[in-house]
């Protein structure tokens, strides 16, 4: 990973959607080497011009489950940046767990599809049958959704002024969290018994959703355009 350069996107000068873009395939795929924390933390290193002290935010230890030790929530550094800039850099981060939660979703999605292309039942595949065609198809309006919300998010985060990129991250992120999950959980009814099991993937991905969904977590009272 290291050698890719992924880790220093933003320093390199990736904009925050070519971040995006990268933290969803990777959750796509479920990668399990830490690229959120060193994102972010070259972020700061971007705007301060030099690596932080907080080496927790780089070695966030990430594995199927997508495990989250070590990722500061809000490190040291963020007090030495000006108030715009400690806006933007939560926007990223609140931007790359979204695009981590879409990623997540569109794995789980691509699953369960695939399974209910070859699992039959009664003789014919549990994808000809309208109660999962129509899980199915919600789950995709839905992931539709996030991407349209994540991109305008991640576009947001170095064009719109820092306080209006950071809620259209919240916004992004309180719409992401509840279809990744949503979308999840379908895949592991669509897998009936066996998407609980270590033999399937389903819950991986929505372990991980679980854990994106915790990073940076928004509530509806961070954002006042009237949701419910």
């Amino acid at each position: 990973m290291a050698d890719t350069g992924f880790r220093t996107l933003r320093s390199d000068g990736a904009s925050g959607v070519e971040v995006a873009i990268v933290a969803e395939e990777f959750a796509r795929g479920l990668v399990d080497v830490p690229f959120l924390g060193p994102i972010l933390a070259d972020e700061l290193y971007r705007v301060t011009g030099r690596a932080p002290a907080v080496t927790d935010i780089e070695s966030d230890s990430v594995d199927l489950t997508r495990a989250s030790a070590g990722v500061v929530g809000a490190p040291a550094e963020l007090d030495e940046l000006s108030a715009d800039d400690a806006q933007r850099w939560r926007a990223l981060a609140l931007v790359a767990t979204c695009a981590d939660l879409l990623g997540a979703a569109r794995g789980a999605h691509a699953l369960a599809v695939d399974y209910a292309k070859i699992r039959e039942q009664y003789g014919s595949t549990i994808g000809s049958y309208q109660a999962i065609a129509h899980l199915l198809a919600e789950g995709l309006a839905l992931i539709e959704g996030s991407i349209s919300v994540l991109r305008h998010a991640a576009w947001g985060v170095d064009e719109l002024p820092p306080a209006e990129a950071v809620q259209a991250a919240r916004v992004a992120k309180m719409y992401c969290a509840r279809a990744a999950r949503t979308v999840c959980e379908t895949a592991i009814q669509v897998h009936g018994g066996i998407g609980n099991t270590w033999d399937c993937l389903a819950h991986v991905y929505l372990r991980r959703v679980l854990t994106s969904t915790n990073l940076w977590p928004v509530r509806l009272e961070d954002i006042d355009l009237g949701f419910s």
